[in-house]
């Protein structure tokens, strides 16, 4: 993972675990699905968002969300580096198939430094 790219994934991760610590699960999770689309090309950063996701499903006591992130860590570690639909958030309430639109300052990291970046 390109430098710049981590980094930023590293500060949506450290705000998610800041939101997860002081109760917000809302802002966690949505901190969590940023750093996914950044991450979900790399096996460790991808899995690493998914537990997190994980646990503020077992915080939030969402059966949903616990049972369709097991398979989704799995995923991340074994499919990660061969095909990952782009900008999928990772929740277990989307298709894990399913591509979705990347916000426009997180599309600008990834043309920049993604794994598809021209350098």
């Amino acid at each position: 993972m390109h430098p710049e790219l981590r980094r930023a994934y590293e500060a949506e991760m450290t705000a998610a675990v800041h939101q997860y610590s002081a109760g917000d699960y809302r802002l966690a999770f949505s901190h969590l699905e940023r750093a996914h689309i950044l991450g979900q090309s790399v096996d460790i950063a991808h899995a690493r968002a998914h537990w997190w996701m994980l646990k503020v499903g077992w915080k939030r006591r969402d059966v949903v969300e616990i049972t369709g992130q097991i398979p989704r860590i799995l995923g991340a570690l074994l499919f990660s580096r061969m095909w990952v639909p782009i900008g999928n958030t990772g929740g277990a309430r989307v298709s894990p198939f399913k591509p979705m639109p990347i916000p426009e300052e997180l599309q600008t990291l990834l043309e920049k430094y993604g794994p598809t970046a021209k350098v």
